[in-house]
């Protein structure tokens, strides 16, 4: 019987747990403050991985964010190590995630297409009646 998930996608599910719980509970550095681990990929060799993370809260500037996570990567690899049973622990590749930024930013461009819309009849009213020669 086949597997539900690869092995890939339960060692990214994994990883991302064991970051989260290692960002929420053991780092004291304040650049972290506020990191959340959004998504995880690794290679197809797990030899690495790489971690999207998002700042909530805005703590701390984006590159300060970077370079603290940068010094915790040993820690951070360490933990993964331990509570991951694989041969070989995966380096660890943080990025920002810019979801969250692409979502404000859509969003903002609906509103405005909205709000110029709000003043302007429609464009093809559904209401009209047809022509009464029947074409």
């Amino acid at each position: 019987m086949p597997r539900e998930f690869p092995r890939s996608r339960r060692v990214e599910e994994a990883i991302q747990r064991i970051l989260s719980e290692a960002l929420a509970a053991s780092a004291r550095d304040p650049r972290l403050a506020g990191v959340t681990v959004t998504q995880v990929e690794v290679s197809r060799d797990l030899a690495v991985a790489r971690v999207y993370y998002a700042v909530l809260g805005g703590a701390a500037p984006p590159e300060d964010t970077a370079a603290g996570l940068q010094a915790a990567s040993g820690f951070l690899r360490s933990r993964v190590a331990r509570e991951l049973q694989v041969r070989k622990v995966p380096e660890l590749r943080f990025r920002p995630d810019d979801a969250l930024a692409r979502a404000r930013s859509l969003e903002d461009l609906i509103q405005k297409a909205v709000d110029s819309d709000a003043g302007r009849p429609p464009a093809h009213p559904e209401a009209q009646d047809p022509p009464e020669d029947g074409c």
